[in-house]
């Protein structure tokens, strides 16, 4: 027997080390985080590993499983804590060694292994950790499955047994980079920033980029588990800032940022300018869908309304399917739909064949975004971005909101924008165009202007995106609209930022 996990436990002490530690809260809708050491421990990470092996049964899914650890200091330790784990249900485990998730779905199919658990806090801060995991390839975990493996590992449903076995994969990385440079070079000579925040994604992306046929400029490419300068994420300005300066002293064609664990690209055009995801996907979408005819695309509801109403896509019959946000969502999404491509304004992007396997993978999203430019010859990245129809847009805010109450917050103003369509009550003095509620509710108008209110998937927080392809003021309008219902419920407290 397995002692069942206590929520709390006392470092420094008998019981710490003797019994499991895991927090309920670490069980996210699509992953698990946790704060080691405060909110887990290593015989937690154990009973999590016995648990995700009683639900690949449960699932009917083969016992094998592929493994690999981000470059954190503690990473390794918690990859052999959950393999002993997996091990002790019956699992034969494939251990990749250090490597980026992605590298750990690639596996999946490569080593022909129908499961994954990837030990990662992705771009999180250090003293987080996490697994992403999933049972049928490219697809990651979503609610249903969390949900399950939440009771299984807090009510030490664990079903263990003899069978199973450790296989460790000698020098995979090898493997990884010639499946992703197994290409025809570019053309183009592009010098490109390859911005690696010291994170795991520093030990295989200045050589890919290379090998694809790139000038590279390394920027914070060596590993360093501190994180130094700042954590690796592309989203957050340090990071890009960093990305920026080095692109406009080396004069390069364009800057690529790579978060912790390699799954998202954050990309920085040859003046300096950051671009956002959901743009970046505008692009890519216009250069794709001129490449392969009626071309589909799935979008999350945070992304620009470009998607719909860009010319270019429109003239070359691209369609596209708004849904939820989350990669485990967009993944799903985007392989039940067989869409050429699936974009969210995180970063996270899915290429299907001819590009990819489904899955999420940085480094496949900076070889499509070099292969764009490489098929414009003429221009910059900055000229392909001002290509684009104007828009102005928020960026994501966020209004605590507890837990327990955002559910019910974010369905009463589903229901109150369903009732003003209904009744033909205007928003921010327009008519409402459609409404997108898969994942809380966007509202969009006559003029194109929108704004989404959903929950936060891992944080007790709403989201608030606004845009206007007519101008900053309708922005403002929307945002205003957005605001007014939700000053309504007393549960919504201070953004984080707003416009």
């Amino acid at each position: 027997m397995f002692p069942k996990p206590k929520p709390l436990l006392v470092p420094n002490t008998y019981a710490y080390e003797s019994e499991p530690m895991v927090k309920a809260t670490g069980f996210r809708e699509y992953d698990a985080r946790w704060l080691f050491g405060k909110e887990i421990n290593l015989m937690g990470i154990q009973a999590l590993g016995m648990g995700l092996g009683a639900l690949i049964a449960e699932l009917g899914q083969k016992q094998e499983i592929v493994t690999g650890h981000d470059f954190r200091g503690y990473s390794a330790s918690i990859k052999y804590a959950l393999m002993t784990g997996l091990m002790a249900a019956g699992c034969k485990v494939h251990d990749i060694g250090l490597a980026v998730t992605p590298m750990a779905y690639f596996a999946q199919f490569d080593l022909d292994v129908p499961c994954v658990a990837m030990v990662t806090a992705s771009h999180n801060d250090n003293g987080w950790t996490g697994v992403k995991m999933g049972a049928s390839k490219p697809l990651t975990f979503g609610p249903d499955e969390m949900t399950r493996l939440k009771e299984i590992v807090l009510n030490a449903e664990f079903k263990n047994k003899a069978g199973g076995s450790y296989q460790f994969h000698e020098n995979y990385p090898a493997r990884y980079i010639a499946d992703l440079t197994n290409r025809p070079k570019l053309k183009r000579k592009l010098k490109v920033v390859v911005a690696c925040g010291n994170g795991t994604a520093g030990a295989f992306a200045p050589q890919v980029m290379e090998a694809i046929g790139c000038e590279v400029i390394p920027l914070d490419t060596d590993l360093d588990h501190t994180f130094p300068k700042y954590n690796p994420n592309p989203e957050d300005m340090e990071m890009l800032h960093a990305i920026r300066d080095a692109v406009l002293e080396h004069k390069a064609d364009v800057g690529l940022g790579f978060d912790g664990d390699g799954d998202r690209c954050g990309v920085v055009d040859n003046t300096g300018e950051e671009i956002f995801a959901d743009k970046v996907g505008v692009m890519l979408a216009r250069d794709m869908s001129a490449v392969h005819k009626d071309a589909t695309f799935v979008v999350d509801v945070k992304s620009t309304g470009l998607f719909v109403t860009d010319p270019v896509l429109q003239k070359q019959n691209a369609k596209t399917s708004y849904w939820k946000t989350g990669h485990s969502y967009m993944k799903r999404r985007t392989n039940e739909l067989k869409a050429l491509a699936g974009f969210e304004k995180s970063g996270h992007f899915f290429f299907n064949a001819p590009v990819g396997r489904g899955y999420d993978d940085g480094l496949v999203s900076a070889i499509a975004i070099c292969e764009m430019m490489d098929r414009a010859p003429g221009k910059t990245m900055a000229d392909l971005k001002e290509a684009l129809p104007k828009t102005w847009s928020s960026p994501t805010m966020s209004p605590h909101c507890a837990d327990e109450t955002k559910y019910g917050v974010v369905a009463a103003v589903v229901k109150h924008f369903e009732d003003a369509q209904k009744k033909g009550d205007k928003v921010a003095g327009q008519s409402i165009r459609d409404l997108v509620t898969v994942n809380g509710v966007r509202v969009t108008c006559e003029d194109g202007s929108w704004g989404l209110v959903r929950a936060s998937s891992n944080k007790p927080e709403l989201v608030v995106v606004v845009e206007s392809p007519v101008s900053e003021a309708r922005m403002h309008d929307m945002f205003e609209a957005m605001n007014v219902v939700l000053r309504t419920h007393p549960e919504v407290g201070a953004y984080n930022q707003t416009i």
